[in-house]
């Protein structure tokens, strides 16, 4: 599969991070303290296509990351200030540091040159957490932003990723949300206004090897070396 010559020129594997959102056992494994999340995560695609794009950013340079939202065991620091917090207080399966539930759900395969950055409060994978400056740091320009939930961190994600001025890249097949009718309508009413909405497949063209220009415009594979 040719990869798109816009696409590609955004996804550099130089200047861009895949950020895996919340992608954890007990928020999408089998003991999910969301089951209807974890169900939509798994029966639309959504997880395995995340483990997709974290093995081609393993074999292609691209840095992963993932960013996890956690608890203490005193749930000290944790946020109250909106219904979700309360209810996730009173849910059956923690996500407390240490514990499986805070760890990185099948089938995403985890690299030890992966960052894992874990916040203890808020909405937001990247506000008020380490994920900018880590992405300063790392030279990135482009931000692909996978996982969960469409509902509440994946755009909290997406906005900050374009107010602190990165490209925000968003593979519509690797996010999931409830109820499944929502995530199409954020896509295509929100997200698309702010991120370049793709899929997996196109994300994964543009890392499978060297690309080279075509004489229509396009790209294509570099065959026979470097």
């Amino acid at each position: 599969m040719a990869a798109d010559a816009r696409l590609l020129a955004q996804v550099d594997p130089a200047t861009t991070v895949l950020l895996t959102v919340e992608c954890q056992q007990g928020v999408v494994g089998t003991d999910s303290a969301l089951p209807e999340l974890a169900m939509a995560a798994q029966e639309s695609g959504a997880l395995s296509n995340v483990a997709r794009l974290v093995a081609a950013a393993h074999g292609s340079g691209v840095q992963v990351m993932h960013a996890l939202a956690v608890r203490r065991p005193d749930s000290r620091g944790a946020s109250r200030n909106a219904r979700l917090f309360r209810a996730a207080e009173r849910l059956p399966v923690q996500q407390v540091v240490g514990t499986a539930a805070a760890r990185i759900a099948a089938p995403i395969a985890v690299s030890e040159d992966d960052l894992v950055v874990r916040r203890l409060h808020g909405l937001s994978p990247l506000a008020g957490t380490d994920v900018d400056a880590l992405l300063r740091n790392l030279g990135c320009r482009t931000v692909v932003i996978t996982g969960v939930s469409a509902n509440v961190a994946i755009p909290n994600a997406v906005f900050d990723a374009v107010n602190a001025g990165y490209v925000a890249v968003v593979p519509e097949d690797a996010i999931a949300g409830v109820p499944a009718a929502y995530v199409p309508a954020l896509v295509r009413h929100s997200l698309a206004l702010v991120a370049t909405v793709t899929r997996t497949d196109d994300v994964m063209a543009c890392w499978e090897g060297p690309q080279r220009p075509t004489e229509s415009g396009g790209v294509s594979p570099v065959r026979g070396g470097k």
